[in-house]
């Protein structure tokens, strides 16, 4: 016996992250409901791009071409490259600093137990990219969780193998924050790094 289409609809949005059961038949009635052309449309959009994009070659970021815009701009500074986990994350970048090297996108990160390993995350294509010589300062934008420290000490072996200088930028408390409301392991840490004050 076959499922019945809502039921297939339904089962369908919880494929994205953070929708629940709930969540997922609220959509899948929205669509039927009042969005029908927008649900034909978004169906259409995602049928093309799952087809046609891609990732790049140089950076492992989402792209329709060989090369994504980033990596083909003769504009930006190939001396530094920031290694992230996520596209996500490397948009946050993009938007909220004046950051104008290039990227490497590792579409994850490392964690032996989930069966990533340093070849998932494209590693060899980054040793590879660093012994080219070109770039001068690797800067690790991992997240600040036990796998992401993990990759960030593994990615700054690597970098210092191939003469790379490794970074990583600072971590600690928000702007605008106030210490009682920030977590413990932020305090600590943002305590375990503390600098000189100019």
């Amino acid at each position: 016996m076959s499922v019945p289409l809502l039921e297939q609809l339904v089962e369908a949005f919880r494929v994205l992250p953070g929708v629940g059961q709930k969540t997922a038949q609220r959509m899948a009635y929205h669509v039927l409901e009042r969005g029908r052309d927008g649900g034909r449309r978004l169906a259409e959009v995602l049928g093309e791009a799952v087809e046609k994009i891609g990732h790049c070659e140089r950076c492992r970021d989402f792209s329709e071409t060989p090369l994504c815009p980033t990596c083909a701009s003769a504009s930006r500074d190939a001396h530094l490259l920031c290694a992230v986990e996520s596209p996500a994350d490397r948009l946050a970048i993009e938007q909220a600093t004046g950051y104008r090297g290039l990227y490497f996108v590792l579409q994850g990160r490392l964690s032996p137990l989930d069966g990533i390993g340093p070849r998932e995350l494209g590693l060899h294509t980054l040793g590879e990219r660093l012994a080219e010589g070109e770039v001068q300062e690797l800067i690790i934008a991992t997240n600040p969780t036990v796998e992401g420290e993990a990759t960030a000490h593994y990615l700054a072996q690597l970098a210092r193998q191939h003469g790379v200088r490794p970074s990583r930028p600072a971590h600690g408390l928000p702007l605008g924050g106030e210490l009682e409301y920030v977590d413990r392991g932020t305090l600590s840490h943002a305590f375990g790094s503390r600098g000189e004050m100019p």
